[in-house]
This record gives structure tokens, sequence and C-alpha cells, in this order.
């Protein structure tokens, strides 16, 4: 549950996520070089690198549940742990904790002046479920998302 007295930096954070889950890149939140990293997509820098990684992620549309975030905040650190839900380019829907993808943590990193500067995403980006070889734990019923 998300306290009702937030920091700055955790105001920005959820700020990030509202604003994307709208369509839009908050530019105004980062510094220009800022670094970000996705599983399978590596270590990009900048707005341009992150157009092109959320233009190859397979989305249609998403929300992230920010109802159920975990919000930690550690000196110039915060750290979300969290749900979303969407639709794949393809048709197919996911909802974290009910299906196999949509699951994430991302951990932000602001400067002195309060800009994100740092955001490493870690996911699975294969939201559908669609990679079945990479089901190493076939766990049958008793399978929890």
């Amino acid at each position: 549950m998300i306290s009702k007295v937030l920091s700055a930096q955790k105001v920005t954070v959820l700020n990030y996520f509202d604003r994307t889950d709208a369509g839009q890149f908050p530019a105004d939140l980062f510094t220009e070089d800022f670094q970000f990293f996705v599983p399978k997509f590596g270590v990009g820098r900048g707005a341009v690198d992150f157009a092109e990684m959320a233009a190859k992620a397979n989305v249609k549309q998403f929300r992230h549940q920010v109802e159920k975030f975990l919000l930690i905040e550690d000196g110039n650190t915060v750290a979300v742990e969290g749900t979303s839900e969407g639709v794949t380019v393809d048709g197919v829907e996911w909802n974290g904790g009910r299906t196999p993808g949509g699951r994430f943590t991302t951990v932000f990193s602001f400067n002195g002046a309060g800009l994100i500067e740092r955001m490493h995403i870690y996911l699975d980006p294969d939201f559908a479920g669609s990679h079945t070889d990479g089901f190493r734990w076939n766990r049958g019923a008793a399978q929890e998302w």
C-alpha cells in the first residue's frame, strides 16, 4: 500500500508511471543522458534509445497497477515492485499476478536536481508467455503467477 505522505522522489516515480500509462514519455523527469536497462534490450541512454525500446516491446496498450505498488526509498534511490496489465500487438492479454507476464521491479536513481538519471527495469518482456521453451519449471496445477 502506498503511504499518504510521499517524498518528492516517490511523487516523480508515480508521475512517470501515470504519464507512460497515458502514452507519454515524461522527458522532463529525466536527465538528457539517463541510463536505462531492460532485459533482452540491454542498456540504453536517453529518450531516443528509450523510444526505440518501447517501439519494439510488442505492446499495444498497458497499465501499471499503481494501487498495488510497493515503493522503497533509500537516499537517491527508489525501488518499485509491482504488476501491470495490457494487450500485446497480437491481441494477447496479460495481467500480472494472474498470467506469466506482468510482474516487474524498477529501480530509479536520482541526481541532486531531483531528475531520474538511471532507471533499470526488471521484467520478463514476454508479456504473452509465448516463449514456452523459457518455462523451465512446469508445476502444473501448483503454478501460481
